[in-house]
């Protein structure tokens, strides 16, 4: 649903897909998250989950 909602409001992002790049599992893990999708954007406090409230201050 973030990824969808990322789209449907036309916000660019880098995706990551732990089941083919399981490098990234320790990195999330490192920074303290048990669940994904993790959007990471510049400026702002990381988040996992789907979050409207969060994606919508990013969208704009």
């Amino acid at each position: 649903m973030t990824k969808r909602y990322l789209t449907e409001h036309n916000v660019d992002f880098e995706e990551h897909n732990i089941n083919e790049q399981p490098q990234y599992v320790d990195y999330l893990k490192k920074r303290g998250f048990m669940a994904v999708p993790v959007v990471d954007v510049d400026g702002k406090q990381a988040f996992s989950g789907f979050r409207p409230d969060q994606l919508q201050s990013i969208a704009g």
